[in-house]
């Protein structure tokens, strides 16, 4: 299984949260994590533009498959060993409401992440498994 990069917020709290517990699920090494919000983030080295990247979830894959929205959840959540998770993203039948989701989720998430990213984070940082990534 090739690997996937995932572009994430990381002044978002409730992004970091997920970000975090996927990185305590990352036993094979197979996510790797990028910062857009980051000084150092380069849109050219990446072939991304931080606002792309901040407007829609973003992730690619080793051979360099761009993917975008839901999928990136699906596949994300095969690699941290968490099934059901991926399971449940890849329901076709779904996409249309989690796509949806997401969107209101992306153009809000600073403030959803101020209600309730802090304690996202705190509960991701105490209850996940500690790796050495």
């Amino acid at each position: 299984m090739q690997s996937l990069t995932i572009y994430y917020d990381g002044e978002c709290p409730l992004c970091l949260a997920e970000i975090h517990f996927l990185k305590s699920r990352n036993a094979l090494g197979l996510l790797e994590f990028v910062d857009v919000a980051a000084p150092q983030y380069d849109e050219t080295a990446h072939q991304l533009s931080c606002k792309l990247a901040l407007a829609t979830m973003q992730g690619r894959l080793a051979d360099g498959t761009q993917l975008e929205g839901i999928p990136v959840f699906a596949e994300a959540y095969q690699r941290a060993n968490l099934p059901t998770l991926a399971w449940v993203f890849s329901r076709s039948w779904l996409k249309p409401i989690l796509n949806a989701s997401y969107y209101v989720f992306a153009k809000y998430r600073h403030g959803i992440s101020k209600t309730i990213g802090p304690l996202m984070l705190r509960l991701s940082k105490r209850y996940a498994p500690e790796t050495s990534q």
